[in-house]
């Protein structure tokens, strides 16, 4: 009886770790039928080049088919929009628009919403705009020379919360919040909160264009000027007092959020497609 190392035609070859060495191209392995009576020595299996490659791609957000699933970023939206609101602030105000931003905006419940700023010598302008339909869906106005108090730093909590967020922000405020009302504090869809965040779109990266409208430091930096030479030409009351530019945390007061961590998860305050179910 014959075992299987002893069974003709089974030759042990050698298995080389790649790096050993590197083998020519006249490798092979050969079987002399002639020679049977002697012991088959270690022979070689040829090794062809390989044709294939893997590349470690990027960040797969940069990428412009990943990015492309919030419409904002879509080829001529953030055009389309801006022209819409400019056309629609001639129409209306007779004002020219000076720049425009693509920010976020986080609301006094720690909600994100997508938001276009277009910025006039007299007026900063806050819209929500659909980039799905491509129409403006609201429109706040506020005028400059209102504005007293501007904040940068980062955001905070109150120490029970259960909803914080990580990075920095800014916070335009045309009003005191001592005299805001207990109702529109604790309401999540109030529109009396005398003040606005901000922080930049997740979108930042996408490429150059939106790396400039998204960057928060750049709004800030078109902002201050344009709210000091509307207060020094507003004849209001406040029109004699300066500009409060402040470095300090912001304060999101937020407890248990569980309406933000839905909605900030899922992204829903953003132009997003969602696949075949959404909102």
């Amino acid at each position: 009886m014959s075992t299987i190392g002893s069974f003709e035609g089974f030759q042990p070859v050698s298995l080389k770790q790649e790096g050993d060495d590197q083998p020519s191209e006249t490798d092979h392995l050969s079987t002399n039928v002639g020679d049977s009576g002697k012991e088959p020595g270690p022979k070689q299996i040829s090794r062809q080049p390989s044709v294939t490659k893997s590349t470690l791609y990027p960040n797969p957000y940069h990428q412009p088919y990943a990015s492309r699933k919030y419409f904002a970023t879509r080829p001529g939206a953030i055009e389309t929009a801006v022209e819409d609101l400019r056309g629609h602030i001639k129409q209306t105000s007779g004002e020219t628009v000076q720049g425009f931003w693509l920010l976020t905006e986080i609301d006094h419940w720690n909600n994100e919403k997508e938001k276009v700023l277009l910025l006039t010598d007299k007026t900063l302008l806050i819209c929500k705009y659909d980039f799905i339909m491509l129409s403006c869906v609201q429109m706040q106005q506020i005028p400059l020379s209102a504005i007293c108090r501007l904040c940068l730093g980062k955001f905070v909590f109150p120490g029970m919360s259960l909803d914080k967020r990580p990075g920095e922000g800014l916070r335009i405020c045309w009003g005191s919040t001592e005299g805001q009302s207990l109702l529109s504090r604790w309401n999540p869809w109030s529109t009396e909160v005398p003040y606005a965040t901000f922080t930049e779109h997740p979108m930042k990266y996408t490429n150059e264009k939106f790396l400039e409208i998204c960057k928060l430091s750049g709004f800030t930096s078109k902002l201050v000027p344009a709210i000091e030479n509307a207060r020094k030409d507003s004849a209001g009351s406040g029109g004699g007092k300066e500009l409060m530019v402040l470095t300090q945390p912001i304060l999101i007061e937020t407890y248990t959020g569980l309406m933000s961590f839905i909605g900030n998860r899922n992204k829903l305050g953003y132009s997003l497609a969602r696949g075949s179910i959404g909102f």
